[in-house]
């Protein structure tokens, strides 16, 4: 006999709970730069049963990977949907560092996850790094940046961007939108813009945002 199909939803819903709680759990503890904890402190904090840990995933390594993981792909598919707007290249990647730049103040938690990630979070095959690589590739072949080994690339706008975010999660009281558009003019430049041409791409009015 099969099993039932409702029940069979239910637990599968049950378990998605289960591992969403787990990995809220874990971008919290991310997100507080406190990767010391203990798997029961972590289903203490999720509310759920320390064996069911097991279910779900084989370490504390493997769900903080993954805790790393979803937090990207928050920040891919909202980046995503606003760039598909565009055409030229080096306007999409002024857009996503400008919008990137905002998220400090829209989802701090997810933020603080990627920062307390390190430098490592552009070495990751989701996220920010392809699709920097991807922007920066396709605004040289446009003539728009000048030549550049594209992994050099994505570091130093990567090391630019982290940086940005830092200093506005040490500064609350910092204008977001200023300093992140100065940075943005900066980097441009940095790709071989012209000043006029990287003041109109990091002034220019940005799209609405998705709510979170």
């Amino acid at each position: 006999m099969t099993a039932d199909p409702v029940a069979r939803n239910r637990v599968d819903r049950r378990r998605e709970r289960t591992r969403n709680a787990l990995l809220g759990a874990a971008r919290k503890f991310l997100s507080e730069g406190r990767t010391a904890v203990s798997i029961q402190e972590i289903t203490d904090a999720a509310d759920v049963g320390f064996g069911s840990f097991y279910n779900h995933f084989e370490s504390k390594e493997q769900l903080f990977d993954e805790a790393v993981r979803s937090a990207l792909q928050v920040y891919s598919e909202m980046r995503d949907g606003i760039v598909s707007l565009y055409d030229d290249p080096a306007e999409v990647f002024a857009v996503s560092f400008r919008m990137t730049g905002r998220l400090q103040r829209q989802i701090p938690q997810m933020v603080r996850v990627i920062l307390n990630s390190g430098m490592s979070v552009l070495l990751r095959d989701e996220g920010l790094a392809p699709r920097a690589r991807h922007d920066i590739i396709a605004a040289q072949e446009a003539g728009r940046f000048e030549p550049m080994d594209p992994n050099m690339a994505v570091m130093a706008a990567g090391g630019a961007l982290l940086g940005l975010l830092q200093l506005l999660d040490a500064q609350p009281d910092a204008d977001v939108e200023a300093r992140t558009d100065e940075m943005t003019f900066h980097v441009l430049r940095m790709f071989g813009m012209t000043k006029r041409s990287a003041q109109k791409l990091s002034s220019s009015p940005l799209p609405p945002q998705p709510e979170l």
